[in-house]
């Protein structure tokens, strides 16, 4: 059973950090690129970052570049999204997905995690 359990979100002030956690199982993954996915109340899912697991190539939206960080720990079929600097608009629901291709769109990704809230007061 494939399963993306995505965690560490939470609330936290502005200019603050939060690191979430992707762990995935069932299937192979490194042969998978894995995608950060966030929702805000009112407004469509964007793409925020991913990292192909082969190797290791990262992808940001420009709204989250020189802020967010992806990295991968394929040990332990984990990504981490390290979150710096937060502003209220990175306020949403965080989720994470699994696509053959490193993408920053909705339409590749076969597998998705449950979301995580991420809420950043002023």
């Amino acid at each position: 059973e494939v399963q993306l359990q995505a965690s560490g979100g939470g609330l936290v002030q502005a200019g603050g950090s939060l690191r979430l956690s992707c762990a995935a199982s069932g299937f192979t993954f490194d042969d998978y690129a894995i995608g950060w996915f966030r929702q805000a109340p009112g407004k469509e899912r964007e793409g925020v970052s991913c990292i192909s697991s082969s190797d290791g190539s990262t992808y940001y939206a420009d709204s989250v570049k020189g802020r967010f960080t992806i990295s991968s720990d394929n040990a332990k079929n984990t990504v981490y999204l390290q979150m710096n600097s937060l502003k209220p608009e990175d306020t949403a629901v965080y989720y994470c997905a699994a696509s053959r291709i490193p993408e920053l769109v909705q339409s590749p990704y076969d597998y998705w995690g449950q979301g995580t809230q991420v809420t950043v007061s002023s």
